[in-house]
């Protein structure tokens, strides 16, 4: 059974809370690095992201040693075992097995105990520690190692798959650039085009995709930058979202729109439309949240809808602009 990248947020949660180990499968560049990243940022946790693949079994059973005349095993410094003590500012660790069924079977055998009796070697991890695995699926041309059915039984299996609307709300939650977003409202088939048989040399995917707006923060995109999109999400998806991008320019700007919101020009193309809904939303704040809900009143429904949803997932605090709750009531009301 596949499930959203927001289910699994919630559902990795919940085993951590039971002690027990999550395994996330998936292709590759969907977003299971992120689902860790924002658990370990929500609960506080010093994440420590360790590709298995590029392990040998002493990283995990620990270094062989010599003391005095007996020999035995020094555990990697990489796990906080008991006794460590928990860095400052953090709650505690969040071990993020990553590649897990890339790693050779050698390896995989290693991690026996470390999944299942919390141990490296003959210590015991910290109390404090959460361990999530995460690996790419065979069907996608990925290099996966079979894992033993041992190994199976230790873990909780959960394969995630991206779509649109979900991953829209976490761009938007975390500060992803409205123009990304926007465009993908307009475009929700171009948050991922992977095709294990595909000829370009990357893809568009929730990686990509935050590769891209890094990019947008520190350079327009013009003639001479298109190729970075290119080599980024692929030709046919970057030249579309260039296009879009150009739609921005002449976008009005938000203080036109705040000054005159009941008599500057309404777009009808729906393309304009979602970019300056994305515009707004990422510009919003409790004080012109009046004057710009008069300039979205005149919006056709839906992207009145789309805008307001945006509004609320950039910046939760318009929500006490006095007129926002009122509209939204409308809205609603008018739309059900």
């Amino acid at each position: 059974m596949k499930i959203k990248i927001s289910q699994a947020i919630n559902l990795v949660i919940a085993a951590l809370k039971a002690k027990l180990v999550p395994m996330l499968h998936g292709s590759p560049a969907v977003g299971k690095s992120a689902i860790v990243r924002q658990i370990a940022k929500q609960f506080n946790l010093k994440l420590i992201d360790l590709r298995l693949s590029q392990c040998d079994p002493t990283d995990l059973l620990g270094f062989p040693s010599i003391k005095g005349e007996r020999a035995g095993y020094v555990p990697m410094e990489t796990f906080p075992i008991e006794g460590d003590a928990i860095p400052q500012g953090y709650n505690g660790w969040l071990l993020f097995l990553d590649e897990f069924n890339s790693a050779d079977r050698a390896v995989q055998k290693a991690s026996y105990k470390l999944t299942l009796d919390r141990m490296v070697g003959i210590y015991n991890l910290h109390p404090n520690v959460a361990v999530v695995c995460a690996g790419n699926l065979e069907s996608d041309g990925a290099i996966v190692e079979p894992m033993s059915t041992a190994l199976q039984s230790r873990l909780i299996h959960l394969e995630v798959e991206t779509n649109a609307k979900d991953w829209g709300t976490w761009a938007q939650t975390n500060g992803i650039d409205h123009r990304i977003t926007s465009y993908i409202e307009f475009r929700p088939d171009h948050v991922y085009t992977f095709n294990p048989d595909h000829s370009d040399k990357t893809y568009a995917s929730p990686r990509t995709w935050e590769f891209t707006h890094k990019l947008l923060q520190v350079t327009s995109i013009n003639r001479e930058t298109l190729p970075l999109l290119i080599g980024t999400l692929g030709e046919g998806v970057a030249r579309e979202f260039y296009g879009f991008l150009q739609i921005h320019e002449n976008l009005p700007k938000i203080e036109e729109i705040v000054k005159a919101p009941n008599s500057i020009a309404v777009p009808t193309e729906p393309s304009i439309q979602f970019a300056i809904c994305g515009a707004i939303a990422a510009n919003v704040t409790p004080e012109n949240c009046e004057a710009l809900l008069d300039f979205v009143n005149r919006l056709p429904a839906e992207f009145q809808i789309v805008c307001v949803r945006g509004m609320l997932k950039r910046n939760p605090a318009v929500i006490k602009a006095p007129s926002f709750a009122p509209w939204v009531t409308k809205v609603a009301t008018e739309t059900i």
